[in-house]
């Protein structure tokens, strides 16, 4: 067998993959701008191992403003002010992690797990962080905040088999995510670090014991102009709308 030329051939042939492979996932990201992911690895994962698929996408502005404002206060409260990433609480967590290694502590910010939950799979390892950190860089660039939110709201995994807003609003409280309240907000977020786990109805004991504190900080961020900007509808020049 002639092996000469074998790993030039085979090194263009790569980097002609890599090429095409980068051009696909940049459209595929820019598609996403404006259309929802059809579906994510997590929730095909999650259909396949029997825990079902409950979803239905919705707009924006079809979100209550509570939810948006709830999720924001319980996991990413710099969300409106940073750029993907949140470098004081990653350094937090690193600190606790090496004190303590047999619990992991993240601090994700809202880009992030919107990064992972539509291009990624769940688990742990530096090559899928690494292809977080690409993804998260991406979509603040091309999406902006409104949309990273938006699609973090109808695909993020809210109990066993439900994802969306809209679909936890429905099952939950019987009611579409438009009509939900303050404290139905609250309570729906309270689950989001482990949805599995935290049950929203009935409320499981950390449910129970977080949602009034998501609500105070609610309470905190409400008046606060970056964050009107991304939870209100834009009437008439407005950040805030009815």
């Amino acid at each position: 067998m002639n092996t000469k030329g074998l790993v030039p051939r085979l090194w263009r042939k790569f980097k002609r993959f890599v090429f095409w492979l980068f051009i696909f996932q940049f459209f595929y990201i820019l598609f996403l701008k404006w259309v929802n992911p059809p579906i994510t690895i997590t929730q095909l994962v999650s259909w396949i191992s029997g825990d079902g698929l409950q979803r239905d996408y919705v707009g924006r502005y079809e979100v209550s403003p509570y939810l948006k404002l709830a999720v924001i206060a319980s996991e990413d409260q710099l969300f409106p002010d940073h750029s993907g990433f949140d470098w004081k609480s990653i350094k937090k967590a690193q600190a606790y992690n090496k004190r303590k290694p047999g619990r992991i502590h993240g601090a994700s910010t809202i880009s992030q797990q919107t990064a992972k939950n539509v291009f990624l799979w769940q688990g742990r390892s530096w090559f899928r962080k690494g292809l977080e950190t690409y993804f998260t860089f991406m979509i603040e660039w091309i999406w902006g905040k409104k949309r990273i939110l938006e699609v973090y709201l109808n695909v993020i995994e809210m109990g066993k088999g439900i994802y969306g807003a809209e679909a936890a609003a429905r099952h939950y409280f019987n009611k579409p995510v438009s009509m939900i309240s303050r404290q139905e907000a609250a309570m729906i977020a309270a689950c989001l670090p482990n949805p599995k786990k935290y049950t929203v109805k009935p409320p499981s004991s950390y449910v129970s014991r977080r949602w009034p504190e998501i609500m105070r900080q609610m309470n905190n961020l409400i008046g606060d102009p970056d964050v009107q900007k991304i939870i209100y509808k834009e009437v008439k020049g407005n950040t805030k709308g009815k």
